[in-house]
């Protein structure tokens, strides 16, 4: 520094106009910290479901505004003097904010020890509140819907049990799966009378090992029927497909029969992805085999896409796959040489496990039901326009 700056710089004035800024940046900083620090306490409060003072003022005002009513200084509602307002795409009264219809749906997101989930609820420890969709069922269907929609099985294998001649109709035995039935006709299955479930339910449950995917076993071991007893009470669901006694991760239970057939028919390509733990590292041209094709005992079987979850873990291994045949992951690796020492299911159809530990469930949101019903529309679309027309 010259001599010409030095002095400029130890000027009385100079420095106490440095030493003003220098005053002024501390001021801001300490302003900026509590902004920051007053935001992070707003965020943990709302995570907490506590509502600030501020928030509640304006959650009266609207719903006040919503009712067409206006908020006074003491913070009650007023005399009504306003209009109600209009959703202008369709000229109906605009729903509140936070309902459950509305865009901004808060409901969807449960607290979950303290951050956004969907896998927990103040009602149960387990799940949140159920969504169940009413049955509209006074026109006749055909016999193995009827017998899916009373919660037996799913409506593939309702119609082998008809094909066997194990159920009958108003004591009549019937060998035709599409024969025409009503909700008065008297139904048996095996000797036993069913009914058409009243309410769809429809159950996520992260499942373990040493649970077999069935409604009873002879041999008492334990179903996944068991793991969510509490759930249900009236209503008799059943696990869509099957997961070995030893595979863990996602399964849906419910007693929609018309949805649980529509997730195991093939012409639907649901999607499943499996996390493999093999024995050994997966070669590349064992992954690159599983790509183009394994022939199997039943047939050639390709899986979607398959990688490696972590890069530094080659035992550990990603698949993708929209095949439902029997023990088909561990079949694939058995017949290349591999040992399967852990299968964990991580998502099937567009549900995943994520906040929902092994062992728990929860219930589905109208949203995901939405989905899973609207899933893979297009396969079906393509499938019927390539039958040849009569």
């Amino acid at each position: 520094m010259s001599k010409k700056a030095f002095d400029k710089f130890i000027q009385p004035n100079n420095a106490s106009r440095k030493e003003a800024m220098r005053r002024e940046k501390r001021e801001a900083k300490a302003d900026m910290r509590a902004q920051g620090e007053e935001m992070r306490k707003k965020k943990l409060d709302k995570q907490r479901g506590i509502e600030s003072p501020e928030d509640k003022t304006k959650r009266e005002e609207r719903q006040a505004k919503h009712k067409g009513r206006t908020v006074g200084e003491n913070g009650k509602a007023g005399k009504r003097g306003q209009e109600p307002r209009f959703d202008k795409r369709n000229d109906k009264p605009a729903k509140e904010e936070g309902t459950f219809e509305g865009r901004n749906d808060k409901k969807l997101f449960l607290k979950r020890d303290g951050k956004r989930s969907h896998a927990e609820s103040p009602e149960t420890k387990t799940g949140g509140a159920p969504f169940i969709q009413k049955k509209l069922g006074d026109e006749k269907m055909p016999l193995n819907k009827y017998i899916a929609h009373a919660g037996v099985c799913a409506r593939r294998e309702a119609a082998e049990l008809v094909k066997e001649g194990k159920v009958q109709v108003n004591n009549n035995i019937i060998y035709e799966p599409g024969f025409k039935v009503s909700p008065d006709d008297k139904v048996k299955v095996k000797g036993k009378l069913v009914h058409i479930q009243k309410n769809l339910v429809y159950i996520l449950l992260n499942k373990p090992k040493d649970y077999i995917t069935t409604l009873d076993d002879p041999q008492g071991r334990k179903t996944v029927l068991d793991l969510i007893k509490g759930a249900v009470t009236n209503e008799r669901v059943y696990p869509v497909g099957r997961l070995d006694r030893n595979t863990t991760g996602v399964l849906l239970i419910t007693n929609d029969g018309e949805l649980a057939q529509k997730l195991t028919h093939p012409s639907f390509e649901v999607k499943k992805i499996y996390e493999v733990t093999l024995d050994k590292p997966l070669a590349k041209n064992d992954g690159q085999a599983i790509l183009d094709g394994v022939e199997l005992e039943d047939g050639l079987v390709k899986a979607d896409a398959v990688g490696y979850v972590d890069a530094r873990d080659k035992n550990v291994v990603g698949v993708q796959i929209h095949s439902g045949r029997n023990r088909i992951v561990r079949r694939i690796f058995e017949h290349l040489g591999y040992n399967v020492k852990n299968l964990d299911r991580v998502m099937f159809a567009n549900l995943t496990k994520k906040n929902v530990e092994r062992g728990k469930w929860r219930y589905l949101n109208e949203k995901e039901v939405r989905l899973l019903k609207f899933m893979n529309q297009s396969f079906i679309k393509k499938a019927q326009s390539a039958k040849p027309k009569a």
